[in-house]
């Protein structure tokens, strides 16, 4: 039977994720998971299905936005790393308690920039995507029959690499709540991480962030998810 972690080893729990960080993953979650759900059942459904992939293209233009201007931790700055960074992290996955890592680790950064690049190839070759029946993607009637063919097979295989990659994603995370008795759901409902003691000095303040800043950068998104579904059409004409 192992072992009761010390309250040393145990760490402590300090404020890392800003709040729109944590709105955006458990959106994204959402909305994925109704994009699933309309996507197969089809027929009008794929009405919903369009509007999730705006709302999820919005999300993943406002992350990356988010990656330059947001808290410390939500900056790709703070958790894009080499393999050298990657190494040490899974050397460091096999001890128990919590790590000194205060935002993403290297391997979880790497995650995070692979689900953006799928999503954002889901969500833009849906633009086009045709289902061979009624339903076209708002900017399927500017390209060819045969290049709208070829990016609607693209959205339907990349979906299986979402999967994938979710699936991962669940798997890190067991092993972590296993492995390392680290609460990541916990923590990116509330915010706060437990890391190891004397770690986290510098992290107090990590997690604050501006709400105008992020809402005038999802409002920036946003428009520009308006202006590629509503005006390049009117404007290819």
């Amino acid at each position: 039977m192992q072992k009761t972690l010390s309250k040393a080893a145990r760490g402590r729990a300090v404020m890392v994720w800003d709040a729109p960080t944590r709105l955006f993953h458990w959106l994204l979650v959402a909305l994925i998971v109704v994009s699933w759900i309309t996507g197969d059942s089809g027929g009008d459904a794929l009405r919903y299905h369009f509007w999730s992939g705006y709302a999820i293209l919005t999300l993943v233009l406002f992350r990356i936005a988010w990656g330059f201007v947001g808290g410390a931790h939500a900056r790709f700055a703070s958790f894009v790393r080499g393999w050298a960074g990657a190494r040490a992290h899974l050397r460091a996955l096999r001890r128990p308690g919590p790590s000194d890592e205060l935002g993403h680790n290297a391997i979880g950064g790497w995650m995070i920039v692979a689900m953006l690049a799928v999503l954002l190839v889901q969500t833009t070759t849906g633009l086009f995507a045709d289902d061979d029946i009624v339903t076209t993607g708002p900017l399927g009637d500017l390209v060819s029959g045969a290049t709208r063919s070829r990016l609607t097979t693209i959205h339907k295989y990349n979906f299986e690499l979402i999967e994938i990659l979710a699936a991962i994603h669940i798997a890190a995370v067991l092993a972590y709540l296993v492995i390392k008795r680290d609460n990541l759901i916990g923590a990116m409902i509330t915010g706060r991480k437990r890391i190891a003691a004397g770690a986290g000095d510098r992290a107090l303040d990590a997690a604050r962030a501006h709400p105008a800043l992020a809402a005038a950068v999802l409002a920036g998104a946003a428009a520009a998810v308006a202006g590629i579904v509503g005006l390049l059409p009117y404007l290819a004409r």
